[in-house]
Order: structure tokens, then sequence, then C-alpha cells
């Protein structure tokens, strides 16, 4: 235990108790809709999601106005023995896009639910309001938590919630990509045990902050990390492992694929970064040298892995014929964007990781991509409800039916490619120049061919919704303009992401250990 004799000391603040709020009130929330008639489901869902985005919005206020993480010490048993919560400026950020985005894919669902009234109460509709809570406190729980066991705990209730979403109307074949979704996670969630069981074998703990003050152990941290990392990456499904995720997003209902899309797979990136940079920083003890080889090597893995998702699932992209199996494909590149920060965003002794402009073009990017996706997916639901299916060879002049649908993903698309005022622009641009100012040329290259081959997937789209077909598009049903209206919203504040400076972001480096911190003696 010589290597925990000077673990942190958490210190609830006055703010602590929003943490917990963050994660019970969705909880609560599914215990609650258990006792209650089918009718009144998802007026308890509207609720909670008030009440949850104004939490969210509460803890980036409370964060800003202090300038200091906000913590909570379960029972007032301090780490290792106890349990803690904590948020940094990413976890509150995380939290807060996380909150939009569950708020925005409850109205589209009930929206699109509310199109035939017969069935809106049904058992399919009524099952989505609490696996939908379900997701939500799964999800605050590993953007907050400090200990690899409860995160471990969180992961396993995110994909037992997540992937009943995917098989909703009990076709043979949503079925079919749900278990293969469910065979990918179960293998994650083996290999994140067995990480964790051999850091605790030899560290006695599993505390985050506890862990990153080792002062040896470094093999064992290597082979733990990598081990953790591996089963992350099958449930991020980052090529080579991403064969579960196109036929699950394609298969799933609009508002599923949202969430999916946008809010899931970031979990398991979130958990990585916090591996990467907290667990094993470069600058911890005697053996920093050997945990600093451990670190760049997974670094340049991660980054090899990343910038092929990124090559090779935009090539498969612009070949799909289905929309929604072109924007779950689509999904998988631009996630290859998370992995590449890895070598970009390598600190110094002067400079820590978080304080570099690929860390923030990295935040940036998980923000971006999760708002301008679910934008994507929902602009596809409408359309696929208004003419029956997504073949895109046949939605020649959808956009003159559906203009916001068509103006949603357009606005959508720029964040994927790059493209200004978007915020993909912002994240790419600081990635890019980290790229070419770190002496990495072939990711610099990889970046912008990305941006290109996006180009090429979003611009196929937009010409068929603007193109004039010989057989006039006929709508099987109307859509709401309200129902389109959600994705133009999300769409929208992909593009406000845009306006953040190109700079590291302060906000970003709130609750992070001080520069000073990682010089001193």
């Amino acid at each position: 235990m010589s290597a925990l004799a000077n673990a942190p000391f958490y210190v609830t603040t006055s703010g602590g108790y929003l943490l917990v709020l963050a994660i019970i009130l969705p909880a609560v929330a599914v215990l609650a809709m258990l006792l209650v008639p089918p009718r009144h489901v998802a007026r308890i869902a509207f609720a909670v999601m008030a009440a949850g985005l104004a939490v969210a919005l509460v803890i980036v206020a409370e964060l800003v106005g202090t300038g200091m993480a906000l913590a909570y010490v379960v029972g007032g048993w301090q780490p290792p023995l106890g349990l803690a919560l904590r948020a940094d400026g990413l976890s509150a950020a995380m939290l807060a896009m996380t909150a939009v985005v569950i708020c925005a894919t409850g109205l589209f669902a009930r929206f699109h639910q509310c199109l035939e009234p017969e069935t809106q109460d049904g058992r399919a509709a009524t099952t989505f309001w609490p696996l939908l809570m379900a997701i939500w406190s799964a999800l605050n729980a590993i953007f907050v938590g400090e200990d690899l066991f409860t995160l471990y705990v969180a992961l396993e209730l995110l994909t037992f919630a997540a992937v009943p979403l995917v098989c909703l109307d009990g076709r043979a074949e949503t079925i079919a990509a749900a278990l293969r979704y469910l065979m990918f996670a179960l293998l994650g969630s083996l290999l994140y045990l067995l990480g964790a069981a051999l850091l605790y074998g030899v560290f006695g703990a599993l505390d985050i902050h506890s862990l990153s003050r080792l002062d040896g152990g470094a093999p064992a941290v290597t082979v733990a990390l990598g081990l953790m990392i591996a089963g992350l990456l099958a449930k991020a499904a980052l090529f080579p492992l991403h064969l579960w995720l196109p036929p699950a997003h394609a298969g799933a209902p609009a508002a599923a694929s949202a969430v999916l899309s946008a809010l899931v797979i970031k979990a398991p990136v979130f958990l990585i970064l916090r591996l990467v940079l907290d667990v094993a920083p470069s600058s911890a003890g005697p053996l920093a040298g050997q945990i600093f080889i451990g670190q760049i090597l997974i670094g340049q893995i991660l980054a090899v892995l990343g910038a092929s998702s990124i090559l090779f699932c935009s090539v498969m992209a612009f070949r799909q014929q289905r929309l929604k199996l072109m924007i779950a494909y689509s999904t998988v590149a631009q996630i290859g964007y998370l992995f590449i920060v890895f070598p970009l965003a390598a600190g110094t002794e002067t400079l820590p990781a978080w304080g570099t402009i690929a860390w923030t073009g990295g935040a940036l990017q998980l923000v971006s991509h999760a708002l301008a996706k679910a934008a994507m997916f929902m602009a596809a639901g409408a359309v696929a409800e208004a003419f029956g299916h997504d073949r895109i060879s046949d939605l020649g002049g959808f956009g003159r039916i559906l203009p916001i649908s068509a103006l949603a993903f357009g606005l959508a698309g720029l964040s994927l490619m790059g493209l200004p005022p978007s915020g993909g622009f912002i994240a790419k641009c600081l990635l890019l120049t980290a790229a070419v100012t770190g002496g990495h040329p072939w990711l610099a290259a990889t970046i912008l061919a990305g941006g290109l081959l996006a180009g090429g997937y979003v611009f196929r789209i937009v010409d068929r919704a603007l193109a004039t077909p010989a057989v006039e598009l006929v709508a099987r049903r109307p859509i709401p303009r309200r129902l389109e209206a959600v994705a133009l919203v999300l769409a929208l504040a992909a593009v406000g992401v845009g306006f953040v400076p190109l700079q590291p972001f302060g906000f970003l480096q709130l609750g992070r250990p001080a520069v000073s911190a990682m010089v001193a003696p």
C-alpha cells in the first residue's frame, strides 16, 4: 500500500450533491415508470428531463463560478476504502451535452410516436422511456465516477439499457443485430474487468486518483491498461471492432439510433481518455519513464486504429445504398478522430496534455459529433417515416417535401466535413494544427483525407435532396414540422460550437491538476 500513501483527500464541495442528483433522478424515473399506467410514462420522462437538464446546467455554472471541480464523498468514506464522485471541466461538458441530446431525443421520440396515436402508448413506445432514463443515469455515473469498478458497473448498466433499444420493433434482423452488439459488449466488459482486477491485485485500490500516484508496478499498469482499453474499444466500435455498429444503428428506431451514436459510444471513449491521461500520467514517480513508454505506445496504436477507421469507414459510408447505414458507417469514421488525439496531446514537463490544443480539439469533437450525428439520425428518421424507406437512389427531391430535415442534415454535415463555422471545423482545425506543429504529417494527411471523404458522402445526400427526379417523389404521410425542428435545433447547436476560440479552452482545464503540480519535485 506504499504506492497509495499519498492518495488524494476528497472533500465534498458545496455543489457535490448535484452529482448525486444527476445519477439518481433518471434512476428514480425508471422505478416510477414501473408503477404507473403506460399513458403516464412519457409525462414522468419529460418531468425528469427538465429537472436533469437544469441539474446539468447548474453543475456547469457551479464549476465556472468556483473554478474548482465538484466532488462528493459517498457516505463520508474516503477512497480507496469508499467511493467518490467528481466532475471537472470535461465531465461537466459531457453532462451538459448528454442532457441536451437526451431532451432532444425525448421530444423527437414523442412527436414520432404521436404519428400513430393508436400505438403511442404501446409496448415498444412505453419501453423506450425507461431505457432512455437508464442510459442517462449510467452515462452520468460514467462521467463523474472515480472508481474503476463503479465505472464497470455503470458500463454494464449502459450496455443492458442500450441493447434492447436496437430491437424495440422485434424484427428478426434487429434482434440479430442486438445480439451481435451484446456479444461485443460482453467481450469488452470481460477485458475491462480483467485489467481492473490486475490493478487491484498489484496496488490494492481502484480509485483513479489514487492509482495516478503510483510509484511502482509499471509493467502491470501497461498490461492492465492494454486489457481495459481493448475492451473499451470493442464498446466504442473503433475499426476493426466496428462490425456490430452499422447493422445495430441502421435497424434501430431513429430516436434510438440518435442516442446510440451520439452518446452511448462516447462513454468508452471518455473512459479511455481517463485511463491514458489519469491512471498512467507520464510524470508520476521514479518509474515514470517506463509508464511514459507504455503510454506513448498505447497512444500510437490508438492513433493508427483511429486513422484506419477514418479512411476505411468513410469509404464504406460513401458506398452505402441506405441513408441510415451510411450515417452509421460515418459514425465509426468520425469516432476515429477521437483516437488520433492521444499522440497529438502528449504533454511535457511544463505543459500537461489538457493544456494542449489537441486536447481542446478532441473534446470539441466529442461534443460536436454527438450533436451533429443525433441531428442526422433524426433527419433520416423523418425521411424514412415520410417515404417508407431510406434508399438513397429513390430519394431524389426529398428536400422539396422535407426542407427542414434536408437543412438539418446539411448543417450537421458541415461539422462532419470540418467546414466553417461548425464545431467540427474548430475541432479538426485544432487537431490539424497539432499534427503539423507536432511533426505528425501522416495524421495531418489523414485529417484532410477524412474531411474530403466526408464531403463526398454528405454532398451525395444533399444532391439527392435538391435533385429534380423524373418521377415526382410522393410522401406516404405528412411529417409535422415540430418533428423536423428537433433535428434542426441540434444541427444548429453543432454549428454553434464552432464559435469556441482556436486555442486551449479554459473551461476544459477546470478541476485538472495545475501545471505547477506537474513539475513539483
